[in-house]
């Protein structure tokens, strides 16, 4: 399975639309056969899904993702699991070993630019100084 983990310095990213880049990681039987990192090309929900479709990716880890793009991708087919915290390392390692549980969507429902909400109730869109991003 070819997997996308949201990734800031190192880390699974609050957000997975809003990451620095994306790890590629294709785990078969336990065992990694690849792993890449790329750029994320942009914060366009409605491209990533295909995007990320057309370089084989079955399924993205994120600590977050908006309801918009939780459908776009389900609309892909494309699997989610959210509420993922730690160092990329470690989740992949859990992957696996078939430990990694997906948790709370670190996203406040409603929150981004076309909702009444704004994005500040997303604690990770707020930057070091605590206004949004």
């Amino acid at each position: 399975m070819k997997i996308a983990i949201s990734t800031d310095a190192g880390n699974v990213s609050a957000h997975f639309g809003r990451c620095e880049e994306y790890t590629i990681v294709e785990i078969e039987n336990g065992k990694v056969l690849s792993r890449n990192v790329i750029p994320n090309p942009g914060h366009q929900p409605s491209f990533l899904p295909g995007y990320l479709a057309n370089l084989g990716v079955e399924c993205i880890i994120a600590g977050g993702a908006g309801m918009r793009a939780r459908s776009l991708f389900e609309e892909s087919g494309i699997k989610m699991l959210l509420g993922i915290q730690g160092t990329i390392d470690d989740t992949i390692q859990r992957l696996c070993e078939g430990t990694l549980e997906g948790g709370e969507n670190l996203c406040a429902p409603g929150s981004g630019k076309r909702s009444k909400i704004e994005e500040s109730n997303c604690e990770h869109h707020k930057d070091k100084d605590g206004g949004s991003e």
